[in-house]
């Protein structure tokens, strides 16, 4: 909804950069809501549930952080929110990183 909110309600609103800053914020909500759903199924093959939990946590946080400050920036144009982008980015390569270590572990 938030892609086909950004392509037809916002075109006459913001700018054609406006536009793509939101499109990567849509497409990493995106990705990353996918990755929750990767971690649900890998949690049924029986890898640590703990590990699992946490990366869930920083993915959510990640689509928040990155996503949801993109959306603030482009809809609004406050600029001080700019910096916690960062935050959500690092976010989502943390859980990565758990999603790797919770395979590594259950290889041996």
């Amino acid at each position: 909804m938030a892609g086909a909110f950004g392509a037809h309600g916002l075109r006459s609103l913001v700018s054609e950069r406006g536009l793509e800053v939101f499109q990567t914020a849509v497409t990493y909500q995106m990705y990353h809501s996918l990755a929750l759903v990767l971690v649900a199924v890998l949690v049924g093959q029986g890898l640590s549930a703990r590990l699992l939990c946490w990366a869930s946590g920083f993915f959510l946080a990640g689509i928040l952080l990155f996503s949801g400050s993109l959306y603030l920036l482009v809809l609004t144009d406050i600029r001080w929110i700019g910096p916690i982008t960062p935050l959500g980015g690092t976010c989502f390569m943390v859980g990565w990183v758990l999603i790797i270590a919770a395979g590594l572990r259950r290889v041996r």
